[in-house]
């Protein structure tokens, strides 16, 4: 795997898990989508204030399991869970980045941004139905391209994984076949293909594997030189992906009448949009039994918040805007409490 190297992510790892005696340590679990930037946030957090920051980058399924049992402080998911599912659990639920989705490929020849797939044609691919490079259907998409007769190696997730949840809301809202014997789920009867774990798993399988296609976070795509397709959104546009079209794709997200927060960015209209789109969310118990280790991960939640946006962008994902931001903390004022039933945040500094 290039980029994620098996050293760095080690480094990354005593990063996270180092930190001086006197230091606080907060621990969360969860998707693998944001965890590019989750790195980037808690190096720079440690830098400035000595906590340290665990994440497992496990897959959504993982980090709700994990904090529905309390072993970690926080949870991250790229699927929002259902309000009555979020009231049978006690949890609270915010979204907090946004980023965009690719197909990514290990295709001779084929540089990133230079093969184009609509959402029929790529549901075509995971079905089974197109299973060559040069099927006709691609070509119509591609005829400046010489596609190579050559098998196409289907990758997707092993794990329980908002990502796949993601990418599978996508294929349904596009392709009715997909939605009628497959959907949308965090895992999925796949009809064809290898899973790899992680969205660093599906990158390295991509990367090792001729004639392949998967779909990760595009940090991922972007750290490990991946190639990418370009994706026909609604408006029928090939658009880069990157933060000027996920952040298209969530301009008219109505985050204020979304109850808990649960809302879906795929197949936005815009003709600036990128067509793969999601959030990630952050899963807290609402009843908090150590209230100081909760204020501890909202003050780094509301650090990320104010003072990440530079590293947000570095990796083409896409900060809440300031009018989301300030409806999520007005939430943690009131809806997180300690044993006491008082709140554990009541804002910056407190």
């Amino acid at each position: 795997m290039r980029g994620f190297t098996a050293a760095a992510l080690a480094a990354i790892g005593a990063t996270f898990l180092a930190a001086a005696p006197e230091a606080a340590q907060i621990s969360g679990a969860g998707a693998t989508f944001p965890y590019p930037i989750y790195a980037k946030w808690a190096e720079a957090y440690k830098a400035k204030t000595g906590v340290a920051m665990n994440y497992q980058s496990i897959g959504s399924g993982g980090g709700i399991k994990q904090i529905e049992s309390k072993t970690v402080d926080f949870g991250a998911s790229d699927m929002p869970l259902k309000p009555q599912d979020l009231e049978k659990a006690g949890l609270l639920q915010f979204p907090m980045i946004m980023g965009g989705e690719v197909a990514v490929l290990n295709l001779k020849g084929v540089a990133p941004g230079t093969l184009k797939l609509d959402g029929k044609a790529l549901a075509g691919i995971y079905l089974g139905k197109i299973a060559k490079w040069n099927d006709p259907a691609l070509q119509k998409l591609n005829p400046g391209l010489a596609l190579p007769d050559q098998a196409i190696a289907v990758i997707h997730r092993s794990d329980g994984s908002g990502t796949t949840f993601i990418f599978t809301d996508y294929l349904s809202k596009v392709s009715p076949e997909w939605s009628d014997s497959v959907g949308a789920s965090t895992a999925v009867g796949w009809p064809v293909g290898l899973g790899g774990k992680g969205n660093e798993g599906v990158a390295a399988l991509v990367g090792r594997t001729a004639g392949a296609i998967g779909y990760v976070e595009y940090a991922y795509a972007k750290q490990n030189n991946l190639a990418y397709a370009l994706l026909a959104n609604k408006s029928g546009a090939y658009n880069q992906p990157d933060a000027a079209s996920f952040q298209a794709a969530a301009a008219n997200a109505d985050w204020r009448s979304a109850k808990d927060f649960d809302l879906l960015l795929t197949d936005q209209p815009g003709a600036a949009s990128w067509p793969i789109t999601g959030a990630s969310f952050i899963l807290m118990h609402r009843q908090q039994a150590k209230p100081a280790t909760a204020k501890q991960v909202l003050d780094f939640f509301d650090w990320c918040y104010r003072h990440g946006q530079s590293l947000a962008a570095e990796l083409d994902y896409v900060p809440m805007p300031a009018s989301v931001v300030d409806l999520v903390e007005a939430g943690w004022k009131t809806q997180i409490t300690g044993p006491d039933g008082k709140p554990v945040w009541t804002g910056p500094g407190s």
